[in-house]
């Protein structure tokens, strides 16, 4: 399940969607990939601030459900539209991880503005190992924050990088405590929630990527 937890700062609006499968490490369906999709779109008609996206429980997620891997959705394009959906958000997007992130969850989370990771997070992306291609952005975004000897690190050597490597790298932006995560999160929404629409609109617009 995707909760959607919607918050007010101020006059501005800043919603978070929760992947809700603690049992399952948030293995994502292709029904919740669909709700992300759903919400996020909802997320810019409604002119949110900002946009959070974190796990319940431990785990950020696993990445596809396995069951639901095997019968295609593994490679299905739900995964690059549901990732392009969020790049596109002209708000400021944080991936708040929780925990650990596998495979399309980790595509989720390289699509965002900004990466926020707990000390015990782990991330790996084992398309190699699977006999998968990676949805098709995944490789240019994550070439483009850690350079490309260290995307194929990842994405080739299939290699698994704790929360400090990946912060060294540029993956991960900060890394803070479990217990602090929401008041980071918090925090770095200030500045937009704060800002007139246009103005965080038009500054991000002027970022590439």
């Amino acid at each position: 399940m995707i909760d959607v937890i919607r918050e007010t700062q101020g006059e501005a609006q800043v919603w978070t969607l929760r992947i809700n499968r603690p049992d399952k490490a948030n293995s994502l369906t292709r029904d919740m990939l669909r709700a992300v999709e759903t919400a996020t779109a909802e997320a810019e008609q409604a002119g949110v601030a900002a946009l959070v996206l974190t796990g319940e429980g431990k785990v950020f997620s696993a990445g596809a459900d396995l069951e639901e891997a095997r019968a295609g959705l593994a490679t299905d394009g739900i995964w690059e539209r549901v990732s392009s959906r969020i790049a596109s958000m002209p708000c400021l997007t944080i991936a708040a991880l929780n925990g650990t992130l596998a495979g399309g969850a980790f595509g989720m989370a390289l699509a965002c503005d900004l990466r926020v990771a707990v000390p015990e997070a782990r991330f790996f992306y084992p398309v190699m190992k699977l006999g998968f291609l990676p949805q098709p952005s995944d490789p240019g975004r994550l070439a483009a924050l850690i350079g490309p000897a260290r995307a194929r690190m990842i994405l080739m050597a299939s290699q698994k990088i704790d929360a400090a490597t990946a912060c060294d790298w540029g993956l991960v932006d900060r890394i803070v405590e479990k217990e602090a995560l929401a008041e980071t999160v918090n925090a770095l929404s200030e500045a937009v929630c704060a800002a007139p629409p246009e103005i965080r609109k038009g500054i991000k617009a002027m970022i590439p990527g």
